[in-house]
């Protein structure tokens, strides 16, 4: 990376703000120091991050996946970010495999595969965006980012992972932050513009999901959520609109374990997560073909909506007696 490179950044399906931060803010970087950068992720990012700094060059794999493979076959490096293996990227990471372009991995969830030639790993870390900090400024050997379109992205990022710093969070991560903010950014407007922009129809999903939708399982401290196909077409839900659903679970006293099952065309995704050591990557792992972090984690069911919630059910006793003496 000494001399002008052809870089390609990808990401996982479905962006996430962590995914969209580490992405953006490699390409900030790498963009000012000369290379000529793409990026790409394999489907759409909620409109509600569209307001982030270069987030209008990216390329979605499932509409422009011509332009991608052209990128994907001159490029000189890749950087892969936010997720541990090329198959969370579907065909976009089989295009990838074809080549033997050099590859960094940049991540935080657990069982990265490390058989790149670079990479930069540490499972349990806050996000992609703690790490993409790391990278940037030993790169650069300075303790903080000076760019703000860099330090918008990773804070955004480190912001959204972390439920508004309410888990996987540390000292050394505020010791992070504290230096990333002398960039200096108005963090106030950013949290404004994750936490407090929903659409009116959000606000009605929500309250729907809460008086509709919710069973507590008092017994095993657990609640969960589900949305049938008929809810979608009913609240015309679109990518993003039931993020952080799952979260409002966890406000109701005496709930540690907290999941939201989606019926989607041919998949049931589900979102999990937890209070204390429950660890519900475990759960996730197991028996959703998913994985993520102690707290929150996600997976997918192919059998059924009603089959995904019996499954859990199933197993939540055992799951909650092996970790209720700890907590």
């Amino acid at each position: 990376m000494e001399k002008p490179r052809k870089i390609f950044l990808a990401s996982h399906r479905n962006p996430d703000g962590d995914a969209l931060g580490s992405t953006l803010a490699f390409y900030h970087y790498l963009s000012q120091n000369g290379h000529e950068v793409s990026m790409a992720f394999p489907s759409e990012f909620p409109p509600i991050y569209s307001w982030m700094p270069g987030s209008d060059k990216i390329l979605i794999y499932d509409r422009q996946s011509e332009e991608i493979n052209k990128c994907i076959a001159n490029a000189e490096l890749f950087i892969f970010v936010d997720a541990n293996n090329l198959s969370r990227i579907d065909k976009m990471g089989l295009e990838m495999q074809k080549y033997e372009t050099p590859l960094f991995l940049v991540d935080h969830h657990l069982d990265p595969d490390l058989t790149s030639l670079y990479y930069y790993a540490f499972p349990g870390e806050s996000s992609a965006c703690d790490l993409v900090f790391d990278v940037l400024t030993e790169w650069e050997q300075k303790k903080y980012i000076e760019n703000i379109d860099i330090a918008t992205c990773l804070y955004t990022g480190i912001l959204t992972d972390t439920g508004t710093f309410s888990y996987n969070t540390s000292p050394k991560l505020f010791e992070k932050l504290s230096r990333l903010m002398l960039a200096p950014f108005n963090h106030i407007e950013i949290q404004n513009k994750i936490n407090n922009a929903l659409p009116e129809k959000n606000l009605r999903l929500l309250g729907y999901c809460l008086y509709h939708r919710l069973e507590i399982i008092p017994e095993y401290r657990a609640g969960i959520i589900f949305l049938t196909k008929s809810d979608f077409e009913k609240f015309n839900i679109q990518r993003g609109d039931a993020e952080g659903i799952v979260n409002y679970i966890l406000k109701i006293n005496n709930i540690d374990i907290a999941v939201l099952f989606t019926q989607q065309p041919t998949i049931t995704k589900i979102s999990f997560r937890s209070l204390g050591d429950y660890n519900v990557e475990e759960i996730a792992k197991n028996y959703f073909n998913g994985g993520g972090h102690k707290n929150a984690s996600g997976g997918s069911h192919f059998k059924g909506l009603k089959s995904a919630i019996t499954l859990f059910k199933e197993h939540l006793p055992e799951f909650f007696n092996k970790y209720k003496t700890i907590n």
